[in-house]
């Protein structure tokens, strides 16, 4: 393995960040609406008089947009909407039985109320507006909440983000964001109720905000920068894979883009087109600093290494563009989504082919995975057992209880075979 460019910098989080959303999250415990509304006014610099976004407002916020967003986001609501049903039916209840006499099971019972949080900083993404809201409601989710930040513009959401809100038919919508966001959900206050899971992705406060909560309310994921890795040989298109590197650059200063190649060639005329592509890229200055201080290209001596190399980063995002791509993503094991082939670009994830682009990075999809239906379903298990049932369970029960010194389990096992005896007789 080579490292023809290696990570000069990273984002580092500030060193009080703990202290200030531990703030802001007793702040608003304590003072509510009043909190959220002063702390939005403080770091949003909009004014809300409250919180809840008025029915009429979604009405207004399709006449803000154009024809061609209303279109787009029907077509991608329409396509995440459809992967989460086809999602949904893998997931069956459960009722068997290996003794006789014990009946054992599981129900799947949709969480009763989420609250998605739809970032704003840069551009609107009414994209996650679907992404965190569609399936908690084919889940079966009974209230689903969506939150995010005030547009300056508009002193409300950004209506772009309004009409994906209403595409999702969300139940509630709040102007509010930040740390007094996941504050608000988590604790409840005059005008939100507290709700069961928090999902969506955010910046730095937003996630410390969720880590600090959770436990008291289930959350989805801790979301890192976003990452993407490209697994590709002599045959990939430069310019595609060159353009893909970018279009993960202009996420966030703090992205991660990474090229493992086979091809020293390849390696070499990406970076060259990658400068090139800067020249008219309208986001060249934040995509090409972020390629400068955290690009990577990697030359692997064989797909094989390239695919251990893969494994280990564990990346958000993996695309694949070989010669074999369906034999290499067969093997990667590590990753929050993958994308097969020089025709599947990660953008098509992010907005409109319909799985989820709330991913795992910081290589927790080592052990865990995306927001998916599933995410919003409790597997609640249940058991029936007959006294055919008990009279086998109890004994060993009944032994591994005493073994464990818990004795009212043990005596709990054993009036099981008390009430068993005469039925045993007869």
């Amino acid at each position: 393995m080579i490292t023809l460019k290696a990570v000069r910098g990273s984002g580092r989080v500030s060193d009080n960040i703990q202290e200030i959303v531990g703030g802001i999250l007793e702040k608003v415990r304590n003072e509510g609406d009043q909190a959220i509304c002063e702390l939005t006014e403080r770091f949003d610099g909009v004014g809300l008089s409250k919180l809840r976004v008025p029915h009429e407002a979604f009405k207004k916020a399709y006449d803000q947009v154009s024809r061609e967003t209303i279109s787009s986001l029907e077509f991608a609501a329409e396509q995440i909407r459809y992967f989460a049903e086809q999602q949904l039916q893998c997931l069956k209840p459960l009722e068997c039985q290996h003794i006789p006499g014990v009946t054992l099971g599981h129900r799947l019972i949709p969480i009763q109320s989420c609250g998605a949080y739809v970032p704003a900083g840069r551009y609107p993404l009414p994209s996650t507006a679907l992404m965190s809201t569609i399936p908690a409601k084919v889940a079966g989710v009974e209230r689903v909440a969506a939150c995010s930040p005030p547009s300056r513009e508009y002193g409300t959401i950004h209506p772009a983000v309004l009409v994906a809100m209403d595409m999702a038919v969300v139940d509630e919508a709040y102007c509010m964001g930040g740390a007094q966001a996941i504050a608000a959900y988590a604790f409840g206050t005059q005008s939100v109720p507290r709700v069961d899971i928090i999902v969506g992705p955010g910046n730095r406060f937003v996630t410390e905000a969720k880590r600090q909560v959770g436990g008291a309310v289930g959350i989805d994921m801790l979301a890192g920068p976003s990452e993407t890795l490209i697994i590709a040989d002599d045959t990939a298109p430069v310019r595609l894979v060159a353009v893909d590197l970018l279009s993960q650059c202009e996420h966030d200063p703090n992205s991660l883009a990474i090229l493992v190649t086979t091809s020293r060639r390849l390696a070499e005329e990406v970076q060259k087109v990658i400068q090139e592509e800067l020249k008219t890229l309208g986001t060249a200055a934040l995509a090409g600093q972020t390629w400068e201080d955290n690009g990577q290209v990697i030359l692997a001596v064989s797909l094989d290494e390239a695919i251990e190399i893969s494994d280990r980063f564990a990346p958000e995002h993996i695309q694949v563009m070989t010669a074999g791509d369906d034999e290499v993503a067969a093997r990667l094991r590590n990753y929050g989504s993958l994308f097969i082939g020089r025709h599947d670009p990660v953008p098509f994830g992010d907005y409109v082919s319909g799985p989820n682009h709330t991913l795992p990075t910081g290589a927790t999809a080592r052990f865990s995975n995306g927001i998916w239906v599933g995410t919003f379903i409790k597997a609640s298990t249940y058991e029936r057992v007959t006294a055919e049932g008990a009279a086998t369970l109890a004994q060993y029960c009944s032994h591994l209880a005493g073994v464990e010194g818990l004795l009212a389990h043990q005596r709990s096992a054993d009036l099981r075979r008390v009430f068993l005896a005469p039925k045993m007789k007869k």
